[in-house]
């Protein structure tokens, strides 16, 4: 299955699943939720943990049709068993583990399903409180008020070879990412814009998608609130709408 994030076309909405903190029982009830709602991809991964995701991947898959994209904690959750990879490259840092040494060691595990991976430019954004990612990663993220910085950037990854780039708020952010630095980075790049972190409630996901993200993905929002991932497919398809009708 060849998996494209759509630039300018269309919305779309993933909703990232960690192991860590889905048991059966409730991973059940999301996979059916999600597949009314028609979330068009899942992120599996994210956990500080290690824990693997090859259960995880299986049983997505043994519930719904939804693809399901890797989206790795670390080195010890790569697995060929998802439809593919986001293969991220934390861009934003100086941390050089996380901009190449990492990929060095996991490319010949990829080598023979390259055709799933995604390169991905990670961006992290300061958006108020300490994150997961800051802390595990070990790098600064962007000011929030620096767009100029993120721009250049994020422009810097689309010249490198990336196919999309991520704007993160980060796990335990207080607000995600602001409107006017998702604006900002979509108006000077061509690749698919991703962002992440903080969007838990529909005004925010209405204000990311306005701005120009082509793809949010919600994870902590859906844990605290199960029903935000409804309205965050029910605003995508309003933008959808529009779209088709122009």
């Amino acid at each position: 299955m060849k998996i494209e994030i759509p630039c300018r076309r269309r919305k779309v909405v993933a909703q990232l699943i960690d192991p860590d903190n889905y048991d059966d029982a409730s991973l059940v009830v999301t996979a059916s939720r999600a597949a009314e709602v028609r979330v068009d991809f899942f992120l599996a991964g994210g956990s500080l943990t290690g824990t693997p995701v090859n259960h995880l991947i299986d049983r997505l898959k043994q519930l719904t049709d939804i693809p399901v994209i890797l989206f790795p904690g670390n080195l010890t959750q790569l697995t060929d068993t998802a439809d593919a990879v986001f293969l991220l490259s934390l861009i934003s840092g100086r941390n050089p583990e996380l901009l190449i040494g990492n990929h060095v060691i996991a490319a010949p595990f990829l080598r023979h399903i390259k055709e799933t991976v995604i390169p991905v430019g990670y961006i992290l954004v300061d958006c108020g409180g300490r994150t997961s990612v800051e802390y595990m990663s070990q790098t600064s993220p962007i000011p929030g008020g620096k767009n100029d910085i993120a721009v250049a950037t994020a422009l810097a990854g689309e010249m490198l070879g990336m196919k999309a780039i991520y704007l993160e708020g980060g796990s335990g952010a207080v607000n995600p990412v602001d409107p006017d630095m998702i604006r900002a980075v979509r108006s000077e790049i061509t690749i698919p814009l991703i962002t992440g972190g903080g969007l838990n409630s529909p005004e925010k996901i209405n204000e990311a998608f306005s701005a120009g993200a082509d793809m949010i993905v919600i994870g902590n929002g859906c844990e605290q609130n199960s029903l935000l991932i409804v309205d965050a497919c029910l605003i995508r398809d309003t933008y959808n709408r529009r779209v088709v009708s122009i």
